[in-house]
């Protein structure tokens, strides 16, 4: 067969994305110059140079109101197969209805999101602290309800789940039965942060301070990394992700990862600087990561934001 004529793809052993696919300080490291000047059009340009660099992203817009059909439409038109979203379920379903009765809800959601259904990796389930053990009977019946066949990955807030107790066991025994992941959010580094910028305290009001437990409950462990405003501080707490990461990996399963910053405008470069951080511990492995580059003519190079490579 001649290879280079084959459109085969290969599923990369991992996915980087970041929160969001459309910042505007991401103009020179990300999008580039664009011509269009109507929103739709720019909304459009954005998510296309962003799934060339990423391929994957958070759908966080969707957990406050369903997107118009065409909207999604737009989407798909922006990204391509190698690409996935990882979309939030509405918080009209998680958080209002609290998952029951919520049948009309699913439904009328993922008719809208039909179009984007085979470019959607993991499909989001976050719950409100509320939201506690007595609650696990309602998500198993929810993991019943929703379309089979499909990637979920659920996040848990309340304490008693991080408590490594009967209710954690409880919630990690629930999720792998149900081939369901879940999604871990490691805040360990925003929280360093001195509550100094406006930015950092409104992470800190808004993200939860809770411990990080590297679970793997299915094959698409989502890990959510709350990054340090200052990029050489988050050396030190992805150490452990070095190690985990490719742990991972080696048993098949195929990791999303996503970066944050307190505000976002530097998460494409820390993004960048912690896969090469992965890079190089794969390197001599049969799951070697692909290369990926911001746009040239504003990347900073990794030695001066300190990462020694």
């Amino acid at each position: 067969m001649d290879n280079s004529t084959s459109t085969a793809t290969i599923d990369p052993p991992l996915r980087l994305g970041l929160a969001m696919w459309s910042q505007n300080q991401w103009q020179q490291t990300v999008y580039g110059n664009s011509q269009a000047h109507r929103l739709a059009h720019r909304l459009a340009h954005r998510l296309a140079r962003y799934a060339e660099i990423f391929n994957t992203v958070e759908g966080n817009t969707t957990f406050y109101a369903t997107p118009s059909l065409q909207n999604v439409q737009n989407w798909y038109a922006a990204t391509h197969d190698e690409f996935k979203f990882t979309f939030k379920l509405p918080k009209h379903i998680t958080h209002e209805l609290q998952l029951q009765h919520a049948g009309p809800a699913l439904q009328q959601f993922f008719s809208i999101m039909e179009p984007l259904i085979n470019r959607t990796g993991v499909w989001k389930i976050q719950l409100p602290a509320s939201f506690g053990p007595q609650s696990l009977p309602q998500l198993a019946q929810f993991l019943t309800q929703v379309p089979q066949g499909l990637t979920y990955g659920v996040e848990v807030r309340n304490s008693a789940f991080f408590a490594k107790g009967e209710a954690e066991q409880a919630l990690n025994r629930l999720l792998i039965d149900n081939n369901c992941n879940r999604i871990i959010m490691d805040t360990r580094p925003v929280f360093a942060a001195a509550p100094t910028t406006a930015a950092v305290i409104d992470t800190h009001q808004k993200k939860p301070k809770v411990p990080v437990h590297a679970i793997s409950t299915a094959h698409n462990p989502v890990v959510r990394f709350i990054g340090h405003p200052q990029a050489e501080a988050n050396i030190h707490f992805f150490q452990n992700w070095l190690k985990q990461l490719p742990l991972w990996i080696a048993q098949n399963k195929q990791p999303y990862l996503f970066i944050h910053t307190p505000d976002n405008h530097n998460a494409p470069q820390l993004a960048v600087d912690l896969y090469r951080l992965l890079q190089q511990q794969l390197a001599q492995s049969t799951s070697a990561l692909a290369d990926i580059n911001l746009l040239p003519q504003q990347q900073h190079t990794t030695t001066q934001m300190g990462f020694d490579l």
